[in-house]
Formats: C-alpha cells, sequence, structure tokens
C-alpha cells in the first residue's frame, strides 16, 4: 500500500494521469484516506472529497458569483474525475462519472469561451444511442476560426485535459471535443464499424484537423480512409507519431496485449478499460472482440487518404 501511495503522490506532483484537475490539497488528503484500489472504496473518497468543492460551487453560482462557482466545480470535476479513473467499472464509479459530467458542464458555462454541449442526431444500430455529444467552444472572432476536434483515449474522455484545450484556443482554434467509440458517452462500442457514429456538425469553418490520441488513434485513420469525398466538411487526421500512440496494426494482436497488459505506466484496471471500449470486461474478451482491427489487414493503410483543400 505503501508503494500504491506512493504512487499516486508522484503522479499528482508531476501533474500526470489521473490528477490533470484535481484540486492538489484535496487529493493529497484523499490518497491519505486510501486503503486500497477497490473500486466501491476508491470511488467513496473521491466523492468525499468532491462533496465540499461541489456543494460551493451551487452556493456561489446562487449567489450571483461565477468565478468562484465555475471554480468550485471545476475542482469537484476533477476529483470526481479521479474517482471514475480509468474507467468506471464499479456502480460507485460510474456514479461518480456522472456527477463529473455534470459538474464540469456547470463549469464549463463560465469558460472563455464557454462549453456548448451541442447533441448531434444518430441513427445508431438497434440498442445503440440516438445522438452524438460534442462538446464547442468558440472565441469571438471576426470571420470563421480554423477548428480541430479532439477525441481522448480509454481513460481520457471529452471532459478532460481542459489544459490542452486552454492552448488550442490560445493558438487561434475553436475545439470540439468528442468520446472515442465505447467510452463516456459514445452511442457505439468500439467495433470495425463505429466511425460512423462521427456524424458531421459544422461551426461554419471549412478548415478542421482531428486530433486523436491512444485508444483513439486508429479510429482518426479509419475516418480518414472510410469518410465520404461527398462529405461538406471534409476533416483529416493530424497525424503526428508523438501524439498518436494507438493502436494501427501490432496494437491489436493477442501477443502484444499480452506484453502490454502490466504496463507499469498506467495506474490501474488497464484489462477492464479496455475491455470495456469493446463492451467485454476480461483480457479474453477484449483479444477477441478486436481481432481484425488492424488497419493494415483492413487494407485501410493502401488506400489513398483523402485532403481537405488548405
Amino acid at each position: 500500500m505503501i508503494d500504491f501511495k506512493a504512487n499516486l503522490t508522484d503522479r499528482l506532483d508531476t501533474h500526470k494521469a489521473p490528477f490533470h484537475a484535481a484540486d492538489a490539497d484535496a487529493a493529497r488528503a484523499a490518497i491519505a484516506r486510501l486503503e486500497n484500489m477497490d473500486g466501491a472504496h476508491w470511488a467513496a473518497v473521491w466523492s468525499d472529497a468532491a462533496d465540499p468543492f461541489e456543494t460551493r460551487g451551487k452556493e456561489r453560482e446562487a449567489a450571483g458569483d461565477t468565478g468562484a462557482a465555475r471554480d468550485a466545480y471545476f475542482a469537484a470535476y476533477g476529483l470526481l474525475h479521479v474517482g471514475r479513473f480509468p474507467t468506471p467499472n464499479h456502480p460507485a464509479k460510474l456514479e461518480n462519472y456522472h456527477r463529473s459530467v455534470t459538474n464540469y458542464r456547470a463549469a464549463g458555462r463560465y469558460f472563455s469561451p464557454p462549453v456548448e454541449p451541442i447533441e448531434v442526431p444518430f441513427a445508431g444500430k438497434p440498442g445503440e444511442g440516438s445522438h452524438v455529444i460534442f462538446y464547442v467552444r468558440r472565441p469571438k472572432a471576426p470571420a470563421p476560426l480554423p477548428v480541430i476536434v479532439r477525441m481522448g483515449g480509454i481513460d481520457t474522455w471529452k471532459e478532460d485535459r481542459h489544459d490542452i484545450n486552454e492552448r488550442i484556443l490560445a493558438a487561434g482554434f475553436a475545439s470540439i471535443n468528442v468520446d472515442m467509440p465505447g467510452v463516456g458517452e459514445a452511442p457505439v462500442l468500439g467495433s470495425l464499424d463505429a466511425e460512423r457514429s462521427f456524424c458531421r456538425y459544422s461551426i461554419g469553418s471549412q478548415r478542421s484537423r482531428i486530433s486523436m490520441r491512444s485508444g483513439s488513434s486508429s479510429s482518426a485513420c479509419r475516418t480518414a480512409a472510410t469518410g465520404r469525398p461527398s462529405s461538406p466538411t471534409c476533416m483529416r487526421p493530424f497525424v503526428r507519431r508523438r501524439q498518436l500512440g494507438g493502436g494501427i496494426d501490432q496494437f491489436f494482436t493477442p501477443a502484444w496485449i499480452e506484453r502490454s497488459k502490466s504496463a507499469g505506466s498506467y495506474l490501474m484496471d488497464l484489462a477492464p478499460a479496455r475491455a470495456r471500449s469493446v463492451g467485454g470486461t476480461t483480457y479474453e474478451e477484449y483479444i477477441e472482440r478486436v481481432a481484425g482491427f488492424s488497419l493494415v489487414e483492413q487494407g485501410l493503410l493502401d488506400r489513398r487518404i483523402r485532403r481537405c483543400s488548405w
């Protein structure tokens, strides 16, 4: 347990996942309270840590102090994010996730520019969702801004990495965040045709790039290779090796999955996090369900990726 707490403290001190948005003092106190990594206990400790901030957010909002409300709601979100991390594979962690979304959106109302949750209808298959949720932030500008569409991986979802969004906005882009298939509020699980859920939403810009990290990187390539050339807004992936560290080919082979399942860089629950993205719970189910996901086996890397006009 000492090593576990030391690992968490090091992550907190060095601003690593899952502490990118966590209040440092509250997180340190919560780490001290942790006795184990059991889902119920983990969720309860981080939920308790978030409670005072959530209460303060509501109080300051009612008083009209929107700046203090924003900061309190965002702090609550950050702690609840830790409490559902890396994946809500326990009912209490799932409840933390839902609360984290509520607090993030409450804080986002007072960001500059604010977060606009947009629901775009999606005609899913039976049992799938009926809409895709985008978070849009668009600075005021005399002309439409270029857009970066950002998607995370199996543990970092559309609410997460506010710091990256701030840098995107500061660089002169509008931003759109969306969940990769199989996580968060995505309407579909990870599958060979999950990119059909990336419905097109226009905010008036003809210049768009997709930045996808880790587990969502294969979706970027698949979207680029299979997107309809007649679509009104073409989006090509912003591909850099140092950004896209996820699945292309061997990532989906049983041998690589076996070698990587005890990755020391991962906090905990790597197997459940991977498996949940494709509707499973175990590594055996994950291996079975990602068979054929290789972009090489599908021939997608041999296609000419359609490019936007810049």
